[in-house]
């Protein structure tokens, strides 16, 4: 059996990957900029340094890393050289669209579109709300149990890295996934104050939102990320204050199981939060 290679082998979604393709005997490639044990070192943005680890490749979990562009030749060196690229694209990619609204769908369609190009079998991957990005918070829960931030109304249904993870496993070892874009959520969507209230519990000390205005809350979180990134959000979060995220049995459609509840996934975390 051939290895499969896992781009950002050392982050939430790809870490998950490479455990989960483990567990069932395959072999692994993991790749990075900083490797695990047994792992290669490879920049995405330097095609040069990915070319070696792909000796006896033919299937990809692929991830973007900084801007699209960068990640473009890199795709155009897959295509020659393996079959199949599973993709951690983006929900916010909407298809009704020749060209993308919303800036954060519109740097994962660019890549998207050059692994169409390059004739590989692919699987695009597109989840919503990350559960794990929530462990920004981790911070200010742990210094006052208070998270304060805009649009603490904002519903969406977060998804664990678990549940992204065990659907790219199943495009990476299994047929029927060519061609498929899996839209991917939680088990139900909640209130930015209601996600708070639940990391509080799982770690054992009580946590709150506390709203504040709009561009207090840009300007902390321009601290963190580009503005476009920030300002994309901010919208999204408007939006979902009135018009809750949808949600998909994606996950236990193509897994076979349910999907894990936030509950799980903060239960799973609770240390980070101590």
């Amino acid at each position: 059996m051939k290895p499969v290679l896992v781009a950002g082998a050392t982050g939430n979604v790809g870490s998950q990957v490479v455990g989960q393709l483990r567990a069932r005997d395959v072999p692994v490639r993991p790749l990075s900029r900083n490797p695990p044990p047994g792992g290669v070192r490879g920049d995405l943005a330097e095609p040069e340094t990915i070319a070696p680890a792909l000796d006896g490749v033919d299937t990809v979990f692929l991830m973007l890393s900084g801007a699209a562009e960068a990640l473009l030749p890199t795709v155009s060196l897959l295509g020659e050289r393996v079959k199949r690229v599973v993709f951690l694209s983006s929900g916010a990619v909407d298809d009704s669209l020749t060209e993308q609204d919303n800036a954060i769908g519109a740097w994962h369609r660019t890549v998207e579109e050059a692994i169409e190009a390059a004739g590989l079998e692919w699987t695009f991957l597109r989840p919503h709300g990350f559960a794990a990005n929530t462990l920004g918070w981790a911070p200010s829960i742990r210094a006052d149990g208070v998270v304060r931030g805009a649009y603490g109304e904002a519903s969406l249904p977060l998804i664990h890295e678990k549940d992204i993870a065990a659907v790219a496993v199943e495009a990476l070892t299994g047929d029927g996934h060519a061609g498929a874009k899996y839209k991917l959520t939680g088990t139900r969507p909640m209130t930015q104050a209601e996600q708070v209230r639940i990391i509080g519990e799982a770690a054992g000390r009580p946590a709150r939102w506390e709203e504040i205005p709009v561009e207090e809350a840009r300007a902390v979180l321009l601290t963190q990320m580009p503005d476009f990134i920030v300002d994309t959000m901010l919208a999204g979060f408007r939006g979902l204050v009135t018009n809750p995220g949808e949600v998909t049995s994606t996950v236990q459609d193509v897994t076979g199981r349910p999907g894990l509840d936030f509950e799980a996934w903060a239960a799973d975390h609770a240390a980070a939060f101590r």
